[in-house]
């Protein structure tokens, strides 16, 4: 059984065409400026910060 789903799987899902269809991309760019993609991508993030969630829980008493 496991292996039948795993094989439906690679048959319909695993191919670039199905990435295509949904446009997970926001945006193409030409392999020649992956770089410059990627910096400034990083610079974006640089400066950013996430707040770290309050505690959920206390120390229990013993």
């Amino acid at each position: 059984m496991r292996a039948a789903l795993v094989e439906e799987y690679r048959q319909e899902l695993m191919h670039p065409y199905y990435a295509a269809e949904r446009g997970p991309h926001r945006r193409r760019h030409r392999p020649g400026r992956t770089r410059g993609v990627l910096i400034a991508s990083l610079a974006m993030l640089r400066t950013k910060h996430a707040d770290l969630p309050s505690r959920k829980h206390g120390n229990p008493p013993q």
